[in-house]
């Protein structure tokens, strides 16, 4: 995942540690080395002390709401694009853009009140993508249909 300025993730993709963090041993899913290799800003109602990693990672735990991790993430990336990853949350970072003075386009892709560009990404349809093959390519094909993401219908699509 090179290439991007900074990343916003839910507590959920960093880890699977529920209410107040218990100590600082959880250091996410990947090791010492993950695969965010800029500031992530990671979403949480629980406050932490930044993590810096290998790789150039360093975790920012923001518990102030989505609008404080947009403006921190589009502080560190500068020119560079910003990586959403969520599922579930993929609505909450849709509405807050879109919702939030923001324009929708296709694919995805939305332009929030200051005009810079953003394309909301759920996993889902980056794991269809890579599995590659017949199911990828109805995954695409269904993509290119949509503006916002919807989930299900790119689950069916690789079913399909």
């Amino acid at each position: 995942m090179d290439g991007f300025g900074a990343f916003i993730l839910g507590r959920n993709i960093f880890g699977p540690v529920r209410g107040e963090w218990p100590d600082d041993q959880w250091k996410g899913w990947w090791g010492d080395n993950p695969p965010y290799h800029a500031s992530t800003f990671v979403l949480t109602h629980y406050p932490r002390a930044p993590i810096e990693m290998l790789g150039g990672a360093t975790f920012h735990f923001i518990s102030d709401g989505i609008e404080s991790a947009l403006q921190k993430a589009r502080e560190t990336a500068g020119a560079q694009d910003i990586k959403i990853g969520g599922g579930v949350e993929t609505d909450r970072y849709w509405n807050a853009i879109v919702g939030n003075d923001g324009s929708a386009s296709a694919c995805g892709w939305c332009k929030d009140r200051w005009g810079l560009s953003w394309q909301i990404t759920p996993r889902a349809l980056t794991d269809a993508l890579a599995q590659g093959g017949d199911g990828a390519r109805r995954a695409f094909a269904a993509m290119m249909e949509m503006g916002k993401i919807d989930i299900a219908r790119i689950e069916a699509a690789v079913r399909a």
